[in-house]
């Protein structure tokens, strides 16, 4: 594949291949994908499917075994400050207060403290933090954590969101506030968003455009750009639509593993 000046991450021809004592696992297979700048995507499928996978190569966390993934036109070898990580449990350090939490990677980057002060104000005002920011993480509700845990890449000014099921341990409330929090800031801000998700409806309601991953080895199953107005509503016609589309497509790959364990079970 061809990098594009307008794409801001490339994955070019990428296999991950995980290595045990007595077998190997694979869990990407020839995956290829061009995301412009300011794009929302969703990774979509099954557990098992490589959707994190994915995201830690283009993270840098974990390079592919083979292929390549250029990210703001520069080839991944490791982690950098233009790929901000937003995880699923927080990571927020527990004997920082939320201020400090969002300041740590401006202090780290050496910023003077009045600018960190500034950046760090500013986001907490975004965010709705403001009367919280001398909290530790330890008094605050799992949707005011992963409020901090984005006000944390935020600070960075990282022009590209990784994000790995950050709001799948909260109540469904919490959720769809952090959805349209999360649709607001990247309207405001155009920053380029690879989301990983199991739920359908969350992938329709948050992107532009679903990758629908096959179960292991993980592969492009369908690439839907999504023409739907926002905000989207959930009742629509349109949306049912596509929620019964990707629900099929994601049946089939549960489906596909489910026969798969049956197998191993026979052999057994």
């Amino acid at each position: 594949m061809t990098t594009s000046v307008t794409s801001h991450i490339n994955v070019n021809a990428v296999n991950k291949i995980f290595s045990t004592a007595d077998k190997e696992v694979i869990a990407l297979r020839d995956i290829n994908l061009e995301i412009p700048e300011g794009q929302f995507v969703c990774l979509l499928g099954p557990s098992g499917c490589g959707k994190s996978t994915l995201l830690n190569a283009i993270a840098g966390f974990s390079l592919p075994t083979s292929g390549t993934i250029i990210a703001n036109g520069k080839t991944v070898s490791d982690p950098g400050p233009d790929r901000g990580m937003v995880f699923q449990e927080y990571a927020l350090f527990p004997w920082m207060t939320v201020e400090k939490n969002i300041a740590f990677g401006l202090e780290i980057k050496g910023l003077k403290q009045a600018e960190i002060a500034q950046r760090v104000s500013n986001l907490l005002q975004m965010l709705g933090l403001s009367e919280f920011r001398q909290r530790y993480p330890k008094d605050l509700s799992g949707g005011m954590r992963q409020r901090v845990a984005i006000a944390r890449v935020l600070a960075l000014d990282s022009p590209i969101m990784l994000m790995d099921e950050p709001f799948g341990a909260l109540d469904a409330l919490t959720r769809r506030n952090l959805q349209d929090e999360l649709l607001r800031i990247w309207a405001d801000l155009k920053k380029t968003i690879i989301f990983v998700t199991h739920s359908i409806e969350e992938a329709i309601y948050l992107a532009d455009r679903i990758i629908v991953m096959t179960y292991r080895p993980g592969t492009v199953k369908k690439d839907i750009v999504l023409d739907l107005p926002r905000l989207r509503d959930p009742s629509s016609a349109a949306f049912n639509a596509l929620k019964r589309e990707l629900g099929q497509l994601v049946m089939e790959e549960q489906q596909r593993h489910h026969d798969d364990e049956l197998k191993l079970a026979a052999i057994d």
